[in-house]
């Protein structure tokens, strides 16, 4: 990875001077996830609109994690976060009480702090007054991200009426490091059945997960984090990378396989592998992908087929099966990687978008299946942004230090941002959440 030489520099006293006077971007160091370190340092103020149930069901949770919890914002001093409650707003007119709450908060929130609006899908309303007061909620959201400084992130979570039990884990993952780089995201949580790990440092233990693409890069992180959280991890990627599979396969100690995602059995040699060697699957990340990049005028068949081949074709044949009989077991998850170039597009990169738009499509399919749900799976997505990556780094410096810069956080992600998504997706306390994609993007301005 290219190092970030400007936002070194920010950090001196020197650094802060130049960029306080002239009004440059002044990205910070963000809080990363540690299992030892606490969910969220400081005061965190939870209050809503009404009699708001879901802010008296998250104070009593975040009570019992033994986090400072106030219900208004204290005269003096900082908060490290504030959780708003709209789910029983009925009109434009209640959004004044989200105004009431976060306004009077912004000025003294700490470095990397969060900002969690709760609200209701709006496709539940029950008039257009209702919806529209609903819909308001995602654009007060991403105005938000874009106000705050110092490393801070505002998230919007849609819960579901009568799944409100099931927002703890998403309340959690906001609030911790491993949201770091996750900022202006709408999460819908809905019907599901939790089930809370025995210790949340590994809430993956006793799990198995594969994870293609593993060698390198964000595939590699993926794998080392998911292993950290305590699943064994089934390693894959092409015979070109055998060296550096082993590699991370062993220093996490888990397996490598070989094998090109594209070959007509690679499912089902995944599902035979963790079977075979590991008694099952629980969780499947999908990972691979290429790019071939040209403007479309001069994209010929090959560079158009072989990028939609791995990128998204070979994921619909491998499902067939992890997802049927011996495959992904009850109760698992399905994670698949998207991008922002599926959302936003990007020029010359036609076959690309075309391929993470399908997994976008995907993942919304699969994640409503009747089946799935049935079976307990949840399917869900990330889509990165700049990820500070061996690819990214043999981008021109110019072109480069833009690419970090257009985020509300004024910095490049790295591997380990879109790791965490991933791993908190796989969740068993997750189960509420599927059919979702998660921008880990640092709240980029490109994009919806």
């Amino acid at each position: 990875m290219a190092s970030d030489f400007y936002g070194d520099f920010v950090r001196t006293g020197l650094g802060k001077k130049v960029v306080s006077s002239v009004g440059l971007p002044s990205p910070v160091r963000l809080r990363r996830y540690s299992p030892t370190a606490p969910l969220i340092e400081g005061t965190v103020l939870v209050a809503g609109h009404g009699d708001a149930p879901l802010a008296a069901h998250i104070a009593s949770m975040l009570k019992s994690l033994h986090l400072e919890v106030v219900d208004e914002a204290p005269v003096s001093g900082s908060l490290s976060a504030v959780i708003a409650d709209l789910s029983t707003i009925e009109h434009p007119e209640d959004l004044e009480s989200l105004r009431a709450i976060v306004a009077p908060t912004l000025k003294s929130l700490r470095s990397n702090a969060r900002v969690v609006i709760i609200g209701r899908p709006p496709e539940a309303a029950t008039s257009p007054a209702q919806r529209a007061a609903l819909r308001a909620l995602e654009g007060i959201t991403r105005s938000i991200g874009k106000e705050l400084r110092r490393g801070g992130t505002a998230n919007l979570v849609l819960v579901a009426e009568g799944d409100d039990t099931n927002v703890d884990a998403t309340v959690r993952y906001l609030l911790s490091g491993r949201s770091a780089y996750v900022s202006g995201q709408v999460i819908v949580v809905g019907e599901g059945s939790p089930v809370e790990p025995g210790d949340w440092a590994r809430p993956l233990a006793g799990k198995v997960a594969v994870v293609t693409g593993a060698a390198r890069g964000i595939g590699a992180a993926i794998a080392e984090v998911l292993a950290r959280d305590g699943a064994t991890v089934v390693a894959v990627d092409i015979p070109a990378a055998g060296d550096a599979l082993a590699k991370v396969a062993n220093a996490i100690g888990g397996t490598a396989l070989q094998l090109d995602v594209t070959a007509p059995d690679a499912g089902q040699r995944i599902v035979d592998h963790a079977n075979t060697r590991h008694g099952g699957l629980d969780i499947a990340v999908h990972n691979a992908g290429i790019t071939r990049d040209k403007l479309l005028a001069n994209t010929d068949e090959t560079r158009w087929r072989s990028v939609l081949d791995v990128n998204l074709m070979s994921i619909l044949r491998m499902n067939e099966a992890i997802l049927g009989p011996g495959g992904l077991r009850d109760g698992g998850h399905l994670v698949l990687v998207a991008s922002i170039a599926g959302i936003a597009g990007n020029r010359g990169q036609s076959n690309y978008a075309a391929s993470k738009a399908g997994v976008v499509g995907l993942t919304q399919a699969l994640g409503s299946d009747p089946e799935l749900r049935r079976r307990g799976i949840t399917v869900n997505a990330v889509a990165p942004g700049f990820i500070e990556t061996e690819m990214t780094a043999k981008i021109p410096l110019g072109t480069r230090e833009v690419g970090r810069r257009l985020n509300s956080l004024q910095q490049g992600g790295l591997p380990v941002d879109v790791a965490e998504t991933i791993a908190w997706f796989s969740q068993d306390a997750n189960a509420g959440v599927s059919g979702n994609v998660v921008r880990v993007c640092g709240q980029s301005l490109l994009g919806a």
